[in-house]
């Protein structure tokens, strides 16, 4: 007689598949004797494992388990699916034993058939590699408090190590999801090891090309591996929600699926899966999105305020963001990364605290996730908002840098990213306080915007309300026609209010200013043009325009950088809100006038005076900046001054003042910034018509033209100018070779000693953290004149001192270059880094980088350090020491230094060790903890 093969409770209809399954076994029970017939059911006869396994009876899962085995052992047709089909029954957060319980027998199942997977159906191991990455996270975080699953973690980590120690190449197949998953596992020591070797020493998983985690950062991982994850069941009921539930009537079906997978605190850590898996598995038709089915990014919303734990809410943001880190719009899909930004978009303002808490985690992990690849991570994420813009997902970026509601600095940060999307740019992102000519604006396609924009700002009004031109007034309502004849007879009166005095002129050219950018549309062409104008009174200033500074710190100096005509024309580009003032500027640039430098060398001196201002205030216990005279911050003044002015800016920066001391310092370094990002924006206009001319160039190369420019400047102190460049275009200058090296000859001894003293107090970077960058940096600087190179590593060490790059990294990489061949050309960086590591503590990682040194130059560069190191800490050199010899060990335990094993030890360093040794009558190995 057949047996029941589920629990049926009284209340339920008995299930139709188990119905069919009894009836087929009893007309195929006579069939079940050998021989068997060698024909395959169809898909429809073997679903068991998808629809019925948690209602099977004990004997059956326990049948249904062995006879999984037997059919790997007998490679099966289709047993790697139904392996998957077993791996999606193990629930994430449940820590039932039933769970547990089929957990540890599938991980046994993996283990115990590894050859015949490996030989049979490798990829399906990859699948049981993201299943335990993923579940030995939750498993790790309670085991302390349940004995039952200590040695459930030992077998899936086993496993995990087994698959990235023996079949990394398999790993790799997987995509970046595998560094997702290992960074939850960082806190175990079994994985400190992995994360060690791929950081410091990938060739030691012996995969031939695989150089490093950007490997894995650059494949998008398949989206089966994210159905690992979700139940069976679990993905039908979202499936359903997000196919047939109209947006406004999801609650209750939010509340049903709440109550039957997320009840209980342990569940929670399943929403990060369910946001990858609706992020990159469940792509929505076209219909469905043009319909009123509850979107993906709304779902994704709800979930997000369920978090209830700091850690849960971070990993579900990571999932989202993921892969817009490493985004590529040849590899990845677009899908993967929109609802990320409709949620942000569409959150606006109704829900505006999720915009913030999403923009300000996205920038933290641009800044913070890895900052080794600081730069592959920021292309990504430049590439998925440039994507998001020409594929239509949006329409605009305005509802986000123009919303009140935001975060200003959030704001702030979004429209400087943006500066680095690709030109081709129709529509402009309105940073607070920058006019919005400086960025690139995007050309959007012919679609609406999904989602409803904030309004932007409210328009200035045409016309310069009480002030004059000539003997007329002119209101606020001037037809268009009358402000453009207007205009062109103050260009027309400049000449002769500049014969008069200078004051007259600075006076009537600050009118033509404000109603130039209040025109709202110019000819292109004709007298009144940007083009003519911008002639017309270069013309007639003469030398006045954009003249060089004289004395950059004289504070009695009154010319180009205080109160005169170039003053006044960047403070009108720095506040205004139009386009056209960085058209006139270009038309400047291209005609030979030295903007790009004197709107450096401003921003440098306001920064100058703000820093004057600031250090004189630390001294006084106050919220506010302490009085000092005018004459002392010039510059500062005037800025301030020009940002009250109505005509200048659609928000004003302060309220009334009587006197600099009243400002805040935030107010007052938001200032600053602000016209750092109006030189950039303007690099930015120059880059386009450079492009347009004369070919590719970039940002970094017209800032360094205009740096050079401004240190042929009399009393020009370039000091100054690498304070504030570091500081507030880090972007454009930190690891720059033009700059550094223009650095090196400009500046004299004094100069480089106080660039010491600021990296030491780490107010700013020069070589940034990326080690092939600072490698690229030192190659390059081997052909530079010895002073240079001496300046050079001057600085290197105070930053390498105080940053956080690997220096044994560094030191291994450059011994075994090419460049290193040439001790005549390389002896001043061999001593540097001879210096360095001196001053440094010999830690394992780094004693083993010396003990590694190719033997062929420099041979006693190895010994001269280790007999430094034994001098000033010679307990802790020898610790490292037999750390490093018991890792690279042979596989007797033998230390490499008495035992052959394939590491080829650097020769000046064996017979250093054996000398000093020998000197004190003791054995190498033994010491180092040999046999």
């Amino acid at each position: 007689m057949a047996a029941n093969l589920l629990r049926i409770a009284t209340h339920e209809a008995e299930n139709q598949l188990a119905l069919s399954l009894r009836q087929a076994f009893l007309l195929l029970e006579s069939n079940l004797r050998p021989p068997f017939p060698l024909t395959i059911p169809t898909s429809e006869e073997y679903q068991v494992t998808n629809e019925l396994l948690e209602k099977l009876v004990d004997s059956a899962r326990n049948q249904l388990l062995w006879v999984t085995g037997e059919m790997v052992d007998v490679s099966a047709v289709g047993f790697d699916a139904l392996l998957v089909s077993l791996l999606r029954q193990v629930v994430g957060g449940d820590f039932t034993d039933g769970n547990l319980w089929l957990c540890f027998e599938v991980a046994t199942l993996f283990l115990s058939k590894w050859d015949s997977l490996l030989e049979e159906e490798p990829m399906v191991l990859t699948s049981g590699l993201y299943a335990f990455l993923r579940l030995l996270a939750d498993h790790c975080r309670v085991s302390s408090r349940n004995s039952k699953l200590e040695a459930l973690v030992r077998l899936e980590i086993e496993f995990c190590l087994k698959m990235l120690r023996e079949q990394f190449h398999l790993c790799l197949k997987v995509g970046r999801d595998v560094i997702r998953l290992l960074q939850d596992l960082h806190h175990m020591p079994e994985f400190q090891a992995v994360w060690r070797d791929l950081v410091l020493n990938p060739t030691v998983f012996g995969t031939s090309g695989f150089l490093g985690i950007a490997q894995f950062y650059s494949t998008r991982t398949s989206s089966r591996y994210f159905l690992l994850r979700i139940p069976p069941m679990m993905e039908t009921h979202l499936r359903f929600l997000l196919t047939q539930v109209k947006l406004g009537g999801q609650k209750r079906h939010q509340a049903w699926f709440a109550s039957k997978y997320l009840f209980s605190p342990d569940r929670e850590t399943l929403i990060c899966d369910i946001v990858r898996f609706i992020c990159c598995t469940h792509h929505p038709t076209k219909e469905i999105i043009q319909s009123d089915i509850i979107p993906r990014w709304a779902v994704i919303g709800w979930l997000l305020k369920f978090c209830r734990k700091n850690y849960v809410e971070a990993n579900a943001k990571l999932a989202l963001f993921y892969n817009w880190l490493f985004f590529d719009e040849r590899a990845d899909k677009l899908m993967d990364i929109e609802p990320a930004v409709l949620l942000m978009v569409c959150s606006v303002p109704k829900y505006v605290e999720i915009t913030n808490s999403l923009l300000e985690f996205l920038f933290l992990l641009v800044d913070n996730y890895d900052m080794e690849h600081k730069e592959m991570i920021t292309r990504g994420v430049l590439s998925s908002f440039n994507c998001l813009i020409s594929k239509g997902v949006i329409h605009t970026f305005d509802v986000l840098t123009s919303s009140g509601v935001i975060f200003p600095l959030l704001r702030e940060r979004l429209a400087t990213f943006l500066l680095g999307m690709k030109a081709g740019i129709a529509k402009e992102l309105r940073p607070i306080g920058v006019s919005n000519q400086c960025l690139p604006a995007l050309k959007f396609p012919n679609s609406s915007c999904i989602g409803t924009p904030t309004p932007s700002p409210k328009k200035q009004q045409m016309g310069v309300q009480e002030s004059q031109i000539g003997s007329n007034s002119i209101d606020s309502v001037a037809h268009p026609r009358t402000l453009i004849e207007d205009l062109g007879s103050l260009v027309q009166n400049l000449v002769e209010a500049i014969k008069k005095s200078d004051e007259a002129g600075l006076s009537i050219l600050q009118k033509i200013l404000d109603l130039y950018v209040s025109i709202e549309n110019l000819p292109a062409s004709g007298p009144n043009s940007v083009r003519s104008l911008s002639a017309k009174i270069s013309k007639d200033l003469e030398h006045k325009l954009f003249t060089p500074v004289q004395c950059f710190l004289d504070e009695r100096y009154s010319g180009t950088e205080v109160e005169s005509v170039t003053s006044i024309i960047i403070r009108k580009f720095v506040f205004s809100q139009k386009e056209r003032t960085q058209e006139m500027l270009s038309c400047w640039s291209m005609d030979g006038f030295p903007v790009g430098p004197c709107l450096l060398s401003y921003a440098s001196r306001l920064a100058y005076e703000a820093n004057k201002l600031d250090n004189l205030g630390k001294s006084i216990v106050s919220d506010s900046l302490p009085k000092l005279k005018d004459s002392q911050v010039p510059l500062l003044k005037f800025h301030v001054k020009d940002c009250h002015n109505p005509l200048n800016s659609n928000q004003k920066c302060f309220e009334t003042f009587d006197s600099l001391s009243e400002l805040d310092r935030e107010l007052v370094a938001k200032l600053i910034d602000d016209v750092f990002i109006a030189y950039k924006c303007f690099l930015s206009h120059l880059k386009t018509t450079f492009h347009n001319r004369e070919g590719e160039t970039t940002l970094s190369k017209l800032l360094l033209s205009d740096l050079i420019s401004c240190s042929k400047w009399k009393g020009m102190r370039l000091k100054y100018l690498c304070q504030s460049l570091f500081s507030h275009l880090p972007d454009l200058s930190v690891g720059e070779e033009g700059i550094i090296r223009l650095l090196m000859s400009c500046l004299d001894d004094g100069d480089i000693l106080d660039v010491k003293f600021d990296i030491g107090l780490r107010r700013y970077s020069l070589f940034g953290e990326n080690t092939e960058a600072i490698l690229s940096l030192i190659k390059t600087s081997l052909k530079w004149e010895s002073l240079e190179q001496h300046k050079f590593w001057g600085l290197l060490g105070v930053e390498l001192a105080v940053s956080g790059v690997r220096l044994e990294k560094l030191i291994l990489n450059f011994f075994c270059s090419a460049e290193i061949n040439d001790p005549s050309l390389c002896s001043t960086a061999v001593g540097g880094l001879l210096s360095i590591c001196n001053s440094r503590a010999p830690t394992p990682e780094l004693v083993g980088a010396v003990i590694l040194l190719p033997n062929h130059v420099f041979q006693a560069f190895a010994a001269a350090v280790l007999s430094t190191w034994a001098h000033l800490n010679a307990s802790l050199l020898f610790d490292s020491l037999a750390e490093f010899s018991e890792k690279h060990g042979s596989q007797n335990g033998e230390s490499i230094f008495s035992n052959p094993t394939g590491v080829m030890v650097n020769h000046s360093a064996i017979l250093w060790l054996l000398n000093y040794f020998d000197a004190r009558g003791v054995n190498l190995s033994y010491v180092l903890g040999g046999s």
